[in-house]
């Protein structure tokens, strides 16, 4: 099986939590039949396609910049997307399952997938104050930032 998500739920983007939230329940769903049916030599993989489609065709193209941008989205198609569809739903793939991949032009893309970064530990519990002065310090330095596709995807697709 091969489900396709979005860079919208696995990094994020402006303005689509409903989309970007069932996008990522679509990448819970793989992994789950990917855990489960892996017994009966079923796989199931993600796709994370870059393409131009009517779907994103209302980016703004108002400044000479935002032209040349959407130049480039607009050499990304279905058809450099399907040879990694193809792939993953051949017999080749046969001990690929449970993964997230990307097709952006000519660019094959493995996205990581959410794991524990980094733990703090108190025997005697912790209190928000507790939390506040120590976890927190700990922590914030492993946080993922708040970024956009367009900011993680930041070179021009090749």
């Amino acid at each position: 099986m091969v489900h396709f998500t979005s860079t919208s739920g696995l990094i994020g983007n402006f303005g689509q939590a409903n989309y970007a939230a069932a996008k990522m329940g679509i990448v819970g769903l793989s992994k789950s039949i990917a855990l489960d049916m892996q017994r009966f030599n079923v796989r199931s993989n993600c796709m994370s396609p870059f393409a131009w489609t009517r779907m994103i065709g209302t980016i703004p193209s108002n400044t000479p910049e935002q032209e040349a941008r959407l130049a480039k989205i607009k050499q990304m198609t279905p058809a450099q997307i399907a040879p990694m569809v193809v792939y993953l739903l051949s017999d080749l793939a046969s001990g690929v399952t449970g993964q997230i991949f990307g097709s952006r032009m000519n660019e094959q893309i493995l996205f990581n997938q959410n794991r524990p970064v980094r733990s703090v530990h108190r025997s005697e519990g912790w209190t928000p104050a507790d939390i506040h002065e120590h976890a927190m310090p700990a922590l914030t330095a492993a946080f993922t930032p708040n970024e956009r596709s367009g900011d993680v995807f930041n070179w021009d697709p090749i």
